[in-house]
């Protein structure tokens, strides 16, 4: 992902939630409509989450040290598990409970002319933010689906903005309708029920986004692709004369982990091997430039030992044998 990219969407996105954010609460102050409350915090906790993600965008710029040997790069993902917790509790749980309140001590809403002003505006709003993020994601997206662009991305805040300003959107509208059904009927329970929706809304989002993040920070391997283009560039041919098994993790959105064991000729010279581990590592940079931290161990391929088939406890993660002895 570009980084600037995704910092251009979180600005929009956190300039958009804060303007909204007041104007929401000014709508709730001369209304009283539940469903308005619920937005304002909404878009108060939105605004604090695009903070954290640009927080955590500068904390993970931060140099390795002795205790940190790989850097920070993963304080991105940890910083966005915290927007989805954030968003799950006092966004979701807060405006189901004002819904519950509002559902058991209904009343009608006040100046109905500042809430359905506020609620067109802050749709407009969140429009230009969410076509910003569309936008930035398009650029890095491919022809990956929107779910599965969602689901495969290493950086997290692009997927983050564009569902919060999905959910934002879809909440702006179940707004107004509560608050429409409300003006409509008189009776201030249907504003009650716009916020339980907005509610379960921001939780299903804010449990999408913890289970992504999750999996980041557990750590995710390099795409298929990647590993395609790594797997052909370690083999010369003619020193390295195969992979014999490797594993690549992500320590940060830019930043991979390569780690393989690699076949050479069992008389070849040392001099020889190291050469042909600088040229390997030197090819796996140039194919993918995010792979920076690379580690080779030459070994003997062994045909017998690769014959008997993958023992998942020979190696972490269950990929297949050591069969370089």
């Amino acid at each position: 992902m570009s980084a600037s990219g995704g910092t251009r969407a979180i600005v929009a996105a956190l300039a958009a939630n804060l303007a909204i954010a007041v104007a929401k609460f000014v709508a709730f102050l001369f209304s009283g409509s539940s469903s308005m409350l619920a937005e304002s915090v909404h878009s108060l906790a939105d605004s604090g989450n695009q903070g954290l993600l640009l927080l955590g965008g500068k904390r993970a710029k931060r140099e390795a040290t002795p205790q940190h040997p790989f850097g920070y790069g993963r304080e991105r993902y940890i910083y966005a598990f915290l927007v989805s917790i954030v968003l799950f509790s006092v966004g979701g749980m807060f405006a189901i409970y004002e819904g519950y309140e509002k559902i058991k001590h209904p009343h009608p809403i006040e100046a109905w002319y500042w809430p359905v002003g506020v609620l067109v505006f802050a749709i407009i709003a969140e429009s230009f933010s969410f076509r910003t993020a569309i936008k930035e994601s398009n650029e890095i997206r491919g022809g990956r689906s929107w779910t599965e662009f969602v689901r495969r991305a290493k950086a997290p805040e692009l997927p983050v903005v564009l569902l919060e300003d999905l959910g934002a959107l879809v909440g702006l509208v179940l707004a107004l309708g509560g608050v429409g059904l409300a003006l409509a009927t008189g009776d201030g329970v249907w504003d009650g029920i716009g916020s339980l929706c907005i509610g379960v809304l921001l939780i299903i989002i804010a449990l999408v986004l913890a289970a992504e993040t999750k999996s980041l920070l557990l750590g995710e391997s390099a795409d298929v692709d990647q590993v395609k283009q790594i797997e052909a560039a370690v083999v010369d041919g003619r020193t390295v004369t195969r992979l014999i098994h490797m594993r690549t993790l992500h320590l940060g959105p830019e930043e991979l982990l390569v780690a393989a064991k690699i076949a050479v000729e069992h008389n070849d010279t040392a001099t020889e091997i190291a050469r042909a581990i600088d040229a390997a590592e030197a090819r796996i940079r140039a194919a993918v430039p995010i792979a920076r931290v690379i580690y080779l161990e030459p070994d003997i391929y062994d045909e017998k030992a690769a014959a008997a088939g993958p023992d998942p406890a020979a190696t972490p993660g269950g990929a297949g044998p050591d069969t370089g002895h």
